[in-house]
């Protein structure tokens, strides 16, 4: 009975009761109740991205940014400020119930990849986003981890594959590579409202061979700083959180707010080799996903198979590289 006592996530609970209420409250006073019977598309959609946030590398827009623009025919724009006010909590969920659960993670790579990946997000979000075709982009980004994922099923297919559970002793060079990856993965963020995880775990899996198991929930927390990061810089900053944004957000708090801490649950579970297959499922599912909705033609396609074939040739290279 002690035991059980101790297993309960009051610090998870208390996030969630105060969210909930403070949510509640501010739809009763506004008579807002509609907008989730107006959203239901785009909370169904969250129902499954909020999981996919907390229970792998991929943050919940992965999943909502080709659905919101693709089918929803919602602005990128709007999209990917939605994703960072809906992470922002969804995430911060799912890490707080990491944390409290005392679920293992590595402290470094959270560390450096979080503090360079809030400068790649000023940097992107300046300097690169008002120059990004979103098509182009999306095909570029599902290409990318489609071409990681044929790359970590052959490394985990060979028998020999050691994994580590903590990058132990690090040195300058590791602190060079890691601050690099985290300012590359904070302008992929700047686009989609999500990438720095999957970015960064992929160095993680393939060059330093840490454990999937490991992996999965520090880029949840790594997640959770940057999208909190981002929310703020759109709402306060940019003052560009239009009211559509505003009523997605709104409309999928209560249901993410469980989901992705639900993800995180569920994969704390797993063994590595079973996180590793969700994870291509997931990959398989977004590449082939974003194809039949995009529609590219012939350049468009080439484009995707340049990409797969240069991201296969350089995740390739990564897992030869000794550390």
């Amino acid at each position: 009975m002690l035991q059980s006592k101790k297993n309960i996530p009051f610090y998870y609970l208390s996030f969630v009761v105060m969210v909930l209420t403070v949510w509640f409250g501010y739809i009763q006073e506004k008579q807002m109740f509609y907008i989730i019977q107006e959203n239901i598309y785009a909370v169904l959609t969250m129902l499954l991205g909020a999981f996919v946030a907390g229970s792998s590398p991929e943050g919940s827009a992965a999943i909502a940014y080709p659905v919101f623009t693709l089918l929803l025919d919602i602005e990128p724009s709007t999209t990917r400020n939605f994703a960072f006010a809906i992470q922002s909590l969804g995430m911060t969920a799912a890490s707080i119930l990491i944390l409290n659960l005392r679920i293992k993670v590595e402290w470094n790579y959270i560390k450096y990849v979080s503090i360079a990946g809030l400068f790649g997000l000023l940097a992107g979000t300046y300097y690169v986003v008002p120059h990004i075709t979103p098509k182009l982009a999306k095909l570029f980004f599902v290409s990318l981890w489609f071409s990681f994922g044929i790359i970590l099923w052959r490394i985990n297919s060979l028998k020999e594959r050691k994994v580590i559970e903590s990058l132990g002793m690090i040195k300058s060079k590791d602190i060079i590579l890691l601050l690099s990856f985290g300012f590359i993965g904070g302008i992929i963020s700047s686009i989609f409202g999500t990438g720095i995880n999957i970015f960064t775990y992929c160095f993680m899996v393939i060059y330093y061979k840490v454990s999937e198991k490991i992996a999965t929930p520090s880029s949840v927390i790594i997640m959770t700083i940057e999208t909190i990061a981002g929310f703020f810089l759109h709402y306060t900053m940019l003052k560009d959180f239009n009211q559509q944004s505003k009523e997605l957000w709104l409309s999928c708090i209560p249901f993410v707010i469980f989901m992705a801490p639900l993800g995180a649950y569920v994969i704390s579970k797993l063994n590595r080799l079973m996180i590793a297959r969700i994870l291509y499922i997931i990959l398989i599912v977004q590449f082939f996903g974003a194809l039949m909705v995009i529609k590219p033609d012939l350049q468009y396609l080439l484009f995707s198979m340049v990409t797969i074939l240069g991201g296969l040739g350089l995740f390739w290279r990564i897992s030869l590289l000794k550390r």
